[in-house]
């Protein structure tokens, strides 16, 4: 019999790579999972917003995570794909693709794996860096995804992406 203290004290996370390292984000925030399609570029957007794309009659912005975190740009793979998210953007819901360099798996973590982000040594900030895990010889990020943006930015993404679709419609 599994003790409910041991189902209630894990989190899902999903786990993904952007070159050598490795990053995860809860689970709850995830909406699914996108091979790339054509991505369209969208004028006087941010550097690090590739552009948009058809989701179901919807326009997603599509966020290049690599430049997001200060990484070089690398040209799409077959592993690349899109993790569809729903970030809370103040009082409203904005959902956006995070572009990655490969799904990982999901991971069940428990708060006592996860060990305070050094504070020295990492290029990413460290309010959106919820916490670290080793996992075999792997250390593995966890990101806080509503912190990774901050809100000027989220709002500057869902205006770009409005007009995108006003100018389409």
């Amino acid at each position: 019999m599994v003790s409910n203290e041991i189902i209630t004290n894990t989190r899902p996370y999903l786990s993904f790579q952007l070159g050598t390292e490795l990053f995860a984000t809860g689970v709850a925030k995830v909406l699914e999972i996108l091979e790339v399609p054509r991505i369209t570029k969208v004028p006087q957007s941010p550097a690090y917003m590739r552009g948009v794309i058809n989701l179901r009659g919807s326009v997603l912005p599509v966020i290049d995570t690599r430049l997001k975190f200060g990484m070089p740009a690398i040209s799409d793979t077959v592993h690349t794909c899109i993790v569809v998210l729903n970030l809370q953007l103040e009082n409203e819901t904005l959902v956006l693709g995070a572009l990655v360099d490969a799904v990982q798996e999901v991971l069940e973590i428990s708060q006592e794996q996860i060990k305070s982000a050094p504070s020295l040594g990492t290029r990413y900030r460290a309010e959106f860096i919820e916490g670290i895990i080793k996992v075999q010889e792997d250390f593995i990020m966890l990101l806080d995804v509503e912190k990774v943006f901050t809100t000027e930015e989220l709002i500057s993404v869902k205006h770009t992406t409005e007009a995108e679709a006003e100018s389409i419609n």
